[in-house]
């Protein structure tokens, strides 16, 4: 593996006094993206699952705090300084990958000490986790030099992430505030395509009526929602995921779209279309015109969601942080350096 570069960059700076660059790290901590890839396989191969959750980390780390952009911000846990940081959010119920980009970091630390951002191991753990789920169809270079915030508040998070109970017009409107279009609010969506969400999400969709979701897949997820641990149950978001059982039970007809592992595909538009889908945020899109064109573009052609959707990563880690914003390489993804807790 890589050995760490003798000289460290400052632990603190402005944002914005370079572009970010492909190839940022040759020449500071050389190896950096094979060593966060290396972690993220080993993750995936111990829990599949968790890929799902890198790629949702980069979502919220991203699209929350209007002018910072991707700053590692919603790695931070509750301290004096960030009292309740984005995870406290009712939006971000769920978000998990933590500990593992923790562990990234500790390796990076040890190598290359106070070198490599969180911020940065963020993207490219997302990157990684796209490109294993799809079996290397999502593939895209990232491009580097993030420094880390020093803000993180669940009220902007609140604020700024779309709700799952959001109609089409709240959706265009919240990925325009960003310079998304329509087209590519639909090519994130389909990032649901593997990972779950709690029943507390999509309340409403149990009592929904068949034109906004098939009675049988309603039936299933008011079963799992009933008999689920806990009091907030997770459900997987694609019922391709589901147990063979519970499909058969509920679903019979769907038990030949079952898959032995959960991959990111264009799945996720055949059952929106089908109406086999968790989220109301998910079948508003059938509600518009240019957006339910787009579910239906995507459900014929896989080549092009994969590509699609590599393109809308990358143009969502690319979200900055304005000229003159205070940032730091932390020590630890889960605290600012001058942290007191």
């Amino acid at each position: 593996m890589a050995t760490a570069l003798l000289a460290a960059a400052p632990s603190s700076a402005e944002a914005g006094d370079g572009e970010l660059k492909v190839g940022y790290y040759d020449n500071k901590c050389s190896g950096v993206e094979d060593i966060v890839r290396s972690h993220v396989i080993k993750a995936i191969i111990q829990d599949r699952g968790i890929g799902g959750s890198l790629i949702r980390l980069i979502f919220h780390d991203c699209f929350v705090r209007v002018l910072q952009g991707c700053d590692g911000s919603v790695l931070l846990n509750a301290s004096d300084e960030n009292p309740r940081p984005e995870t406290a959010a009712p939006v971000s119920i769920g978000l998990e990958g933590f500990d593992i980009l923790e562990e990234i970091k500790a390796d990076l630390e040890r190598r290359c000490p106070g070198v490599v951002s969180c911020a940065d191991i963020l993207i490219f753990a997302a990157r990684d986790a796209s490109s294993i789920l799809s079996n290397g169809r999502v593939r895209f270079d990232v491009p580097a030099g993030r420094l880390d915030g020093v803000v993180s508040s669940a009220d902007e998070a609140q604020a700024e992430l779309p709700d799952p109970t959001f109609t089409i017009r709240q959706l265009i409107d919240n990925f325009a505030r960003k310079n998304f279009t329509v087209e590519e609010l639909v090519v994130l969506s389909g990032a649901h395509s593997v990972g779950d969400g709690h029943c507390s999400s999509f309340t409403a969709r149990l009592a929904a009526p068949p034109d906004q979701i098939t009675p049988s897949y309603r039936n299933l997820l008011n079963y799992r929602c009933s008999r689920g641990g806990g009091a907030d149950p997770a459900v997987v978001n694609n019922a391709r995921d589901e147990d063979l059982a519970t499909v058969a039970r509920f679903m019979p007809a769907f038990v030949g779209k079952l898959r032995p592992v959960s991959a990111l595909d264009n799945t996720y538009y055949r059952n929106n279309l089908d109406k086999v889908v968790n989220f109301n945020s998910d079948w508003q899109l059938l509600t518009q015109d240019e957006a339910r064109g787009h579910v239906r573009e995507y459900a014929d052609n896989a080549a092009l969601w994969d590509h699609d959707f590599a393109a809308s990563l990358l143009k969502l880690s690319k979200l900055p942080m304005p000229v003159g914003s205070k940032g730091e390489i932390r020590n630890k993804c889960g605290a600012i350096n001058h942290s007191k807790s």
